[in-house]
């Protein structure tokens, strides 16, 4: 299916884009020309998902679905059409229909905020993480990286056999300051006092 839509967006670029370090997964399937982007969270995240789709739409030929997993799940989700710059992302961020982060790749406020309410997750104890357990050792060094150049220092913790991003305490402040005007409603208990 061919996709008649203009050039993407900066917005729409930092969305596909943090949603490709989160949650998002973008597909091209074999004898197609170019990729698309499937957005699939539960349904308690309702609302991310809308603002997702109402920032997507022209990208789209159907609004966000419910789709019953198993008796506990419900999952929402879209799909939006093939489209050549999508491709251009895909082949930033997979290898081998593997996830990986692009080198020299920058994040800017957009992606950074939806790869945290994608990812992100706040303790009791008010430590910061960014869920990067499905990236390699050398893909989280990257992440690590492009988050010192825009301020915010890190470092990989273990969670159990794997490892994600651990934001340290002084940084937390910036990080909030940065994604903060892009955080949904119903996903600013990520980033407040519990």
């Amino acid at each position: 299916m061919n996709n008649t839509v203009g050039s993407l967006t900066q917005l729409q670029k930092s969305i596909i884009q943090g949603s490709a370090l989160g949650d998002g997964y973008i597909r091209q399937m074999p004898g197609r020309k170019d990729a698309f982007l499937e957005i699939n969270h539960s349904i308690k995240a309702k609302e991310y998902v809308d603002w997702k789709f109402s920032n997507l739409k022209n990208l789209c030929l159907s609004s966000p679905k419910e789709r019953i997993i198993d008796e506990r799940r419900i999952a929402y989700r879209f799909f939006t059409c093939q489209h050549s710059e999508i491709t251009e992302i895909y082949e930033k961020f997979y290898e081998n229909k593997k996830k990986r982060f692009p080198k020299n790749f920058e994040l800017d406020p957009i992606s950074l905020a939806v790869w945290f309410m994608d990812d992100g997750s706040r303790t009791k104890k008010g430590d910061f993480y960014l869920n990067s357990q499905q990236f390699s050792m050398n893909d989280q060094k990257k992440m690590l990286h492009a988050l010192r150049v825009i301020g915010i220092r890190a470092r990989l913790n273990k969670d159990k056999k794997y490892h994600r991003i651990r934001i340290y305490k002084e940084s937390i402040p910036k990080l909030i300051d940065i994604i903060k005007p892009w955080i949904v409603p119903s996903m600013k208990y990520k980033i407040v006092e519990l």
